[in-house]
């Protein structure tokens, strides 16, 4: 009886330790430094916990948890200054150096009774094990559903989308840092105050591969991932013994062939065979939500400004001296050949490539220096990718959820205790998320992963994921890109509902039909410069425009083939009048009866240096 208790709390202790390596993991990160920072927060407990409590086992025990935690925490948070941006096998091979640093210092400090080791009271029982473990287990379980966990799950799917959303992705890297250095202590300290003895070399490079591989076999789908690990992991010890096997490379052998088979063939571990609940993905209605969003700008508030903005790499220049103005409630255009610079200029705008030249402000945020896309984000910028970035592994509706970051409430603390207000604002987040599934025609596929969706559906969703932050300036990085004409004209209609409701949007595309058809202003670029700006007529007119889509007279081109371009762009000349016609006429039939009401100068017609 005796044994199997054991068992148990070792099935607890060992979860509580793939609890640690899963607070990294469900980020993106590989961290092997828990078994480091468990081995500090051991060793130091020894100095607050008397040998010989006086008043039981439960008031010692509770102040070693809470020094060890802090110690487990502080030193994560320390670690994590140097180590916070390096990625993949390098953030792993800094952290396993840590952890080697940390024993080899502990086996040469005389408190720590070097390599022989320290005896400690025991203090943890099987029920105190299951306790602590079901305890980490509840928070992380109120933590995934929470706006922290979808933003954990986004980092770890796509950092570049994640921090487009307005999510600061290094603050999240070293918050799940912290909260495995604080997890990791809690480990440290039961172990050492249930085995009676620790020393450094109990908390070893297999210790380390033992946690990460309980971990990994578990799952990282789902908060019980690691208690299934630590369940399957924990029995072969004892299956081995069962069976009369003694060999002591067995285990490790084990191990690395389920890793390796997890890693090939179940990448959500042994979670991920638990079907997902579809209630998590169901639509939820509320007009309430929807109405209470912030106001936008009002029309013609000028909401980007760019004088002279260039980026160049080395001795190239990507794009150089555009000035460029965007006002509530415009669509403006970027076209241009392949190469002109385009989607360097709206990288630039949303922050994610600083300026080399010039200056910008995007909703009073200066472009350059140490501003960053969270930060441009956060100021009511959203965008799409030119390659679409979702995170694959979220249904449409947690991407769109993801999406809605800057306009959302964190909920985890009031999750935590079961708060009526964790409850609303969630609500409130999944109406907002539901509304814009619904907008773009995506409803019916809210459950569905958005790695199952098809090319078209996926360019919807990337949508619906900007929309839902409820953005002042949503940035479209050729949005109809796979679409056939109806998508496309669907999602024109879209676009100009959206400055007909005060969003400014700035679109790259090349279905130069659309971009006529839908912007009020078109700005071109070739070469990394500004060749042509107004509006969509004197653009489609202007003959430095059809020279760069059709080359220059001097240039040795097939002349059927340049005749019938030009009546191409003959024709996209009137696709834009008939555009600037209806516009004008929306324009007229909205304006009041008043004096100078009726004028067809509508929009399309304005002065283009007015918005600059």
């Amino acid at each position: 009886m005796q044994e199997y208790a054991s068992l148990l709390t070792f099935i607890a202790l060992t979860g509580i330790l793939a609890f640690s390596f899963y607070a990294v993991l469900i980020a993106g990160q590989l961290s092997l430094a828990q078994v480091g920072l468990a081995s500090l927060a051991a060793f130091t407990s020894s100095l607050v916990v008397p040998a010989d409590p006086l008043f039981g086992v439960i008031p010692p025990l509770i102040v070693g948890i809470v020094f060890g935690m802090a110690v487990g925490g502080l030193a994560a948070f320390v670690l994590g200054l140097p180590v916070i941006r390096l990625r993949g096998v390098f953030l792993a091979i800094a952290t396993l150096a840590f952890a080697e640093m940390v024993r080899i210092f502990l086996i040469n400090q005389s408190w720590t009774n070097g390599a022989q080791g320290l005896s400690f009271p025991k203090l943890v029982t099987p029920a105190i094990a299951w306790i602590a473990l079901a305890v980490v287990a509840y928070w992380f379980w109120r933590m995934s559903g929470s706006r922290m966990g979808r933003a954990f799950a986004a980092i770890r799917e796509d950092e570049l989308a994640a921090t487009s959303m307005g999510i600061n992705v290094t603050r999240y890297r070293m918050t799940s840092f912290v909260i495995a250095g604080a997890v990791a202590g809690l480990y440290g300290v039961m172990f050492a105050h249930f085995t009676r003895f620790a020393d450094p070399n109990e908390f070893s490079f297999q210790a380390a591969v033992d946690g990460l591989v309980t971990a990994v076999v578990g799952g990282t789908t789902m908060f019980l991932g690691p208690l299934f690990g630590s369940v399957f992991l924990s029995a072969l010890p004892e299956l081995q013994r069962t069976l009369g096997i003694d060999a002591g490379w067995i285990r490790p052998t084990i191990s690395g062939v389920l890793l390796l088979l997890v890693i090939l063939f179940l990448p959500g571990g042994l979670a991920g065979l638990i079907p997902r609940r579809k209630s998590a993905s169901r639509l939820v209605e509320g007009a309430d939500a929807v109405a209470a969003l912030p106001p936008l700008p009002a029309r013609g508030t000028g909401l980007l400004e760019l004088h002279g903005l260039g980026k160049s790499y080395g001795g190239v220049r990507a794009v150089h001296g555009i000035d460029l103005a965007v006002a509530a409630g415009e669509v403006h255009g970027l076209i241009g050949p392949n190469g002109a610079g385009k989607t360097t200029l709206v990288n630039m705008v949303t922050g994610v490539t600083p300026p080399t030249a010039g200056t910008g402000t995007v909703l009073g945020v200066t472009l350059g220096g140490r501003t960053r896309a969270h930060r441009v984000a956060r100021a009511g910028v959203a965008r799409t990718f030119q390659q679409i970035k979702l995170f694959g592994r979220l249904s449409a509706l947690e991407n769109v959820l993801v999406g809605a970051y800057r306009i959302t409430d964190d909920t985890l603390l009031r999750r935590l205790v079961f708060l009526p207000s964790a409850r609303r604002k969630e609500r409130g987040a999944r109406a907002v998320a539901s509304a814009q599934l619904v907008r773009v025609g995506l409803g019916e596929k809210a459950a569905t992963a958005a790695g199952d969706l098809s090319y078209g559906d996926q360019r919807r969703l990337e949508i619906a994921r900007a929309l839902a932050a409820h953005p002042s300036l949503l940035v479209l990085d050729e949005p109809a890109a796979g679409m056939n004409h109806v998508e496309a004209e669907r999602l024109s209609e879209l676009i100009r509902s959206l400055a007909a409701d005060g969003v400014a949007v700035l679109i790259i595309e090349h279905n130069v039909r659309m971009m006529l058809a839908t912007c009020d202003r078109i700005t071109v670029l070739n070469f990394g410069e500004v060749i042509a700006a107004g509006t969509p007529t004197e653009v489609a007119r202007d003959p430095k425009v059809l020279e760069a889509y059709l080359g220059s007279e001097g240039d040795d081109a097939d002349p059927a083939v340049a005749e019938d371009l030009a009546e191409a762009m003959e024709e996209l000349v009137e696709v834009a009048e008939e555009a600037e016609a209806e516009a004008a006429s929306v324009e007229a039939a909205n304006t009041p009866n008043t004096a100078g009401a009726g004028t067809t100068d509508g929009p399309a017609e304005q002065n283009p240096e007015e918005t600059r």
